[in-house]
């Protein structure tokens, strides 16, 4: 059948057909094309679809699991949705952390906006309010402790990253994609992880006038491969993928690890990363969650117990006075991860010469007054 008649159908009857071959069994389950898979995704979207097939639609797909070409016409689906804008610089990095969250330290990559934008480097942040499977700290509850705006719409965000004087922005999810936003009770009540929890950190809200760099972390071995792929399908120029501590994108602090990048859309190479070689000792992995910080009720062993509002306020603080210039687990593990982006991005030779970059930065303070 040609994608042309296929598109042409009602999209219940092509979801219909997607079920009886997604949803047969550990051995007799088939895959779908790229093209079914945006139409099924986007008529779950449009809201044309029964929310019991939508939730069989994910369950199933992650059950047989996902091909490339399901994965990619799911993206393609969430692209088409998204409100994009073209902010009015050159290069964006696009920073996607983990959307559902941290829940076993406190989260630094909220403030790597403010800090590459001291650098030089426009940086794009997105999150949601809570996803799971961890309904973990993001950074929209961190970044609305530091008393950020954290509901600017698309166009709003786009001018706010495009001044000198900020160099950054946070946009949320509600806002760029509010068809995929509406999605996040049916995915609580699915429970598990499924297809737009990979996919939804590669939306894309903004972009530069001339390239726009992804920036993302992972836990698995799998994942690099289908970042590097995904991105590519979502036309980022450059990607950075990052071996980081709760499938951030701020590597451990006490061991080496490793990354995985392209540049100009080409093939992903796989280099090493020890937070040594910058100086950086430390005995902990990540940012230690505070003492003493009052707890929740979880009700599993994935969502754990950790207070939100009381965590993030932490989080906060503790990124305020990294930027500000104070040493510490913060002050860490921005360094390490700017430092990698920043070689990245060819803005230093050598990961030591972006370390010194990234410290001076830090050390001047001045990242701090981009925060608000």
């Amino acid at each position: 059948m040609s994608d042309l008649s296929l598109a042409s159908q009602d999209p219940k009857r092509i979801m219909h057909s997607i079920i009886q071959r997604i949803a047969t069994g550990p051995e007799l389950s088939k895959n779908i094309s790229r093209e079914e898979a945006y139409l099924g995704m986007k008529a779950i979207l449009d809201g044309q679809i029964d929310p019991i097939q939508v939730g069989i639609f994910f369950i199933a797909l992650r059950m047989k699991r996902e091909t490339s070409e399901e994965n990619q016409g799911v993206l393609d689906a969430v692209l088409a949705a998204t409100l994009r804008v073209t902010a009015e610089v050159d290069d964006v990095v696009d920073i996607a952390d983990p959307y559902d969250g941290y829940n076993r330290c406190l989260p630094a990559a909220p403030f790597l906006g403010p800090l590459l934008a001291e650098l030089g480097v426009p940086a794009v942040c997105h999150a949601l309010e809570a996803v799971g499977p961890k309904y973990g700290v993001t950074a929209r509850h961190v970044l609305r402790a530091a008393g950020v705006n954290v509901d600017l719409d698309p166009a709003s965000a786009a001018k706010r990253l495009s001044d000198p004087a900020l160099g950054w922005t946070y946009i949320d999810q509600a806002q760029f994609c509010p068809k995929l936003h509406d999605l996040v009770g049916t995915r609580a009540r699915m429970i598990k992880r499924q297809v737009l929890t990979t996919v939804e950190v590669l939306a894309k809200p903004i972009v530069g006038r001339k390239r726009t760099h992804f920036v993302t972390g992972y836990v698995h071995k799998p994942y690099p491969p289908v970042y590097a792929m995904l991105a590519r399908t979502a036309d980022f120029d450059s990607a950075l993928i990052i071996r980081g501590v709760e499938g951030g994108v701020i590597p451990s602090l006490r061991q080496a690890g490793k990354a995985f990048a392209y540049h100009d859309k080409g093939a992903e190479a796989e280099r090493d990363i020890n937070p040594q070689d910058l100086n950086i000792v430390q005995e902990v992995r990540a940012v230690p969650l505070p003492g003493g910080l009052p707890t929740k009720g979880a009700e599993d062993e994935v969502a754990m117990a950790v207070d939100i509002p009381a965590t993030a306020k932490a989080a906060a603080e503790a990124g305020l006075a990294a930027l500000g210039g104070a040493k510490g687990a913060t002050y860490d593990s921005l360094l390490l991860s700017a430092s990698l982006i920043l070689h990245h991005l060819g803005r230093a030779k050598s990961m030591a010469e972006a370390s010194e970059k990234v410290r001076a930065a830090l050390d001047s303070g001045r990242a701090a007054a981009r925060v608000k």
